[in-house]
């Protein structure tokens, strides 16, 4: 993978999404964005936003991400997310219609994902990449699931089986090929 071609998007992690179960991943994404900007590639951060009459409101009776401090990206991510460009949403999946036309313009063949959560926004997006015809990868040591381990591992299961699991890999075998402007993930 070139990262000239090749685009690193960070979804959702956000203050309501951080808890004891996916606190853990927002050093790990800090570190992961710090050496993907240092080698040359570029970063998306997503930002989720609820809405009154939302599905999530309607169907599922939860009420939360609607402003500040919650939708804020966390404070670890702040400065980076302020850099780059930050794609807004108001459903699970990160590819939106800004992120395909940004996508289109830039002649991205690659979407590294990572973020929050495993199981909902982040498999929602990869598969909506795949779909695309563009390659997902997904970072699984950079990802978490409010849900916990469990549900985080369950999503990665179905990933693997929908998108190969030779695209799921862990930020050091992601980076290990870096040099000069391009990523060659390790052999799984």
């Amino acid at each position: 993978m070139d990262l000239r071609t090749a685009v690193l998007l960070v979804v959702d992690v956000q203050n309501g999404f951080v808890n004891e179960d996916t606190e853990h991943v927002v050093p790990a994404i800090q570190d992961l964005a710090a050496r993907w900007n240092q080698a040359g590639g570029t970063t998306i951060y997503s930002r989720y936003f609820n809405y009154p009459g939302s599905p999530f409101e309607r169907l599922m009776n939860w009420r939360q991400l609607y402003n500040p401090p919650d939708t804020d990206i966390a404070p670890e991510l702040a400065l980076d997310a302020q850099r780059s460009t930050v794609i807004d949403k108001e459903t699970y999946s990160a590819f939106t219609d800004d992120l395909v036309s940004l996508v289109g313009r830039r002649g991205w063949t690659d979407i590294v994902v990572c973020g929050i959560d495993t199981d909902l926004c982040v498999l929602t997006t990869v598969f909506d990449v795949f779909g695309s015809g563009i390659t997902p990868w997904v970072v699984t040591d950079c990802s978490a699931s409010t849900g916990g381990l469990a549900v985080h591992d369950a999503a990665l299961l179905v990933m693997g089986r929908g998108v190969g699991e030779e695209r799921l890999v862990t930020a050091d075998e992601l980076l290990t090929g870096i040099s000069y402007g391009s990523v060659e993930p390790t052999e799984m």
